[in-house]
Order: C-alpha cells, then sequence, then structure tokens
C-alpha cells in the first residue's frame, strides 16, 4: 500500500480531514500517516520557532518519503526541504503558507492595537477586534501558540523557496483567500522541479469543500510519483 505523511495548518482538530483520508484509504489504497503538530493538535506548552518544527518534521517522516504539508504544515516542509533537499521522495504542497508578502491588513492591525489598547481588558471586545482584523487565529490560540504563530509569520522573510530542489506538487483553489493563488504562481516560479494544478471551487480548506476531489488529486499525484 502507498503511504503519505501529512502535516495540517493551525488547527487544533483533525476531524475535518476523516472524509478525505477514509476515501484515500478505502478508494485508493493509500496509507495516510497524519502527523499532530506540536502545540496545535497535540499538547505543548512552549514557545516554537520554524526550525524546531522543521526538525520535528525530520524526525517524524523517514527519508525518501511522499509528504502533504497544508498551510502552516507546508511552511514546516518547506523549511525541511529548503535545508534537507533530498529529504523527500516528493513534496506536495496544499494551499501552503511560506511566501511572505508585506501585508497592508498587518501594518493596519498595529496601528489599530495600540490606538486600542484598552480593549485587551475586555475578552468580548478582543475577541470582536481581532476578528475584525482577521485574527482569529491569534485570539483562539494559547499565549505560548500566539508567539508560535508570530514566529511562524516572521520566519517567512528568511525562508529561501528557491532552494527546495524536491519534485513538488502544488494543488490550490482558486478561491483562497488566505493563501491567494498568487502566492501558489510564486513558489511554482521558485521551486524549478514543480508543477502546478488548481481548482476552481476550493477554498483554503479542500478536505472540507470537496474531500473527494482532494483525495482525487493527491491520488493522481501518487500514480504519477509511482
Amino acid at each position: 500500500m502507498k503511504k503519505i505523511y501529512v502535516i495540517h495548518g493551525w488547527t487544533y482538530t483533525v476531524k475535518p480531514w476523516e472524509k478525505t483520508i477514509d476515501i484515500l484509504k478505502h478508494e485508493y489504497k493509500i496509507d495516510v500517516e497524519m502527523l499532530n503538530v506540536p502545540g496545535l493538535t497535540t499538547g505543548s506548552k512552549k514557545v516554537w520557532t520554524i526550525e524546531e518544527y522543521a526538525n520535528w518534521a525530520d524526525k517524524n517522516i523517514p527519508a525518501d518519503s511522499v509528504a502533504l504539508g497544508h498551510s502552516n504544515g507546508g511552511r514546516i516542509l518547506l523549511n525541511l526541504c529548503s535545508e534537507k533537499p533530498s529529504k523527500l521522495k516528493h513534496l506536495i504542497l496544499l494551499d501552503a503558507a511560506g511566501v511572505y508578502e508585506e501585508s497592508k491588513k498587518r501594518e493596519i492591525s498595529r496601528g489599530l492595537s495600540k490606538f486600542f489598547a484598552p480593549l485587551k481588558k475586555s475578552a468580548l471586545l478582543r475577541k470582536i477586534f481581532h476578528k475584525l482584523v482577521g485574527a482569529s487565529d491569534y485570539d483562539r490560540a494559547p499565549e505560548n501558540m500566539k508567539q508560535t504563530l508570530s514566529n511562524m509569520l516572521t520566519s517567512d522573510k528568511k525562508l529561501d523557496i528557491s532552494k527546495v530542489k524536491t519534485k513538488t506538487t502544488i494543488l490550490w483553489g482558486e478561491k483562497d483567500t488566505v493563501t491567494p493563488l498568487r502566492q501558489a504562481k510564486k513558489m511554482h516560479e521558485l521551486i524549478e522541479d514543480s508543477e502546478l494544478m488548481t481548482y476552481k471551487n476550493w477554498t483554503h480548506a479542500p478536505y472540507i469543500v470537496d474531500p473527494a476531489g482532494l483525495a482525487r488529486a493527491i491520488n493522481k499525484v501518487m500514480e504519477d510519483i509511482e
């Protein structure tokens, strides 16, 4: 049976992946090992850096494997493969993070954070504020993971995606507003041995909106590797 390792994105449950995994297992005979990310789907009270996450992935994924990273999971695998190009047999990036863009929203958020500093005393108003500036993940995170998320976003500044020499397939939703399609095109441009495949109806989480389609896309990649 073919096997793929998956690193999920910034989430505290992998339950939404169950349909896709079930289809891959029973229809396509692909064994999926979902890795529980420290601080997210497995407990951790420390503040993590991208280097530590890349080392964690290196220890948990055997050499010459096929690995898929979604969103922040893609960021982790990009960092791993930029340092160890021969680690994986094949890399699959699913609506992955890792492309640094100077964000107007981020600059506005910084300014508003200073202006609305008194909101820190009100949990309800703070939640509303973070939702307005698109930082609900940040608001839900425990303190150590708030700093970890900040570390992840900052790490993109120094990530040299062109150092990734692993054969790579980039799967992307054209309706993704979290990591927009332009970022997929940038990754495709920077990773020499890469293929970009886009899907009209996919959002940032295709395992939710189209689990059968995602399973079919992954199976096609696995068949092409063979």
